[in-house]
């Protein structure tokens, strides 16, 4: 699976020519092979029989498909008018949820150890939340990263006129002066404030999601001011998917640690640290900076996929 799905990503292979290969003659062209597929059409429709069978086929397809639809569509339907029925009437007040909000107020910070009641609710209360949403962020990116690449078979034989355009040099702004003496000047702040947000996360308003977004915006402006040649020497494609993978397994194994030893009434033994302390809140600080590190890159990911068709310079 890996030998036909990196080619086809990277554009050195097409998916037609991997369905061509799958003829009796390797040799055969795809003009050839649609010559093929015509004189086959041509010769069922020579044969009533067989366009019988294919229409019952179909037909018995239609039917099952159209049963499980709506067997499904009223499962849940059922299911949710179910839910609906346990919720209480409107305008009246809801004993649970005034408990589970007196719950994160009240007992927030022994229980987290955050100062933060933000930061305690999504990295400790609903973690799992949190890290479906930096999954997500992934998954976009990857998706991205399909759509836009460049294809580098029809790049080096001419045949994409639009991403000639879309060459780097077409958007490149690292030779005005000004740019770049104003970018040195900001783009350390800016870093620096980034990092800042994420581990103070756990006592002030910010976190992963806030200071990777910052730290993003400064990668994106350093590869606008200096060109992205600088950016790809500390920041290629594998260390983007190393930094992504290594957060997102961090997190996940984190969590799953924690909350397999809370459901069975065990210490996990992480420490929550003095309230108001840069290493405070148990786990919250780590697992800001893996959000973190997996927000900074997907924002300059995409700013990467967008101005040029790559990450790190690889096609």
């Amino acid at each position: 699976m890996k030998n036909r799905f990196l080619p086809w990503l990277y554009g050195e292979q097409d998916v037609m020519d991997r369905m061509a290969e799958n003829v009796e003659s390797p040799d055969m062209t795809r003009s050839e092979l649609k010559k093929i597929t015509r004189s086959v059409e041509e010769e069922y429709k020579n044969r009533p029989d067989v366009l019988e069978a294919i229409g019952r086929s179909r037909s018995r397809f239609r039917r099952l498909y159209l049963a499980v639809a709506l067997i499904s569509c009223v499962a849940l339907t059922l299911v949710l008018l179910y839910t609906i029925s346990l919720m209480p009437r409107y305008g009246e007040e809801n004993p649970r949820t005034k408990e589970v909000v007196s719950r994160y107020v009240e007992e927030g910070l022994q229980e987290t150890g955050a100062v933060n009641i933000v930061s305690g609710m999504i990295l400790d209360y609903r973690a799992f939340d949190t890290l479906g949403e930096s999954h997500v962020l992934f998954t976009a990116l990857v998706c991205v990263l399909i759509l836009l690449r460049i294809d580098t078979k029809n790049q080096m034989t001419g045949y994409e006129d639009y991403y000639t355009v879309r060459t780097d040099s077409y958007f490149d702004l690292s030779g005005d002066p000004i740019l770049r003496l104003v970018c040195a000047v900001i783009i350390p702040c800016v870093l620096l404030y980034g990092i800042y947000i994420i581990l103070n996360g756990q006592n002030s308003p910010g976190g992963g999601f806030s200071g990777g977004a910052v730290l993003g915006a400064g990668l994106i402006l350093f590869s606008t001011a200096f060109g992205f040649d600088k950016v790809d020497r500390l920041f290629s494609l594998k260390v983007s998917n190393i930094v992504t993978f290594v957060s997102l397994a961090f997190y996940s194994f984190a969590k799953g640690y924690v909350f397999f030893m809370g459901a069975n009434g065990l210490d996990a033994h992480i420490p929550k640290g003095t309230p108001g302390a840069i290493f405070s809140g148990g786990m919250i600080l780590p697992l800001d900076i893996a959000v973190g590190c997996v927000v900074g890159c997907t924002m300059f990911g995409f700013y990467s996929l967008f101005r040029r068709g790559s990450v790190g310079g690889q096609l």
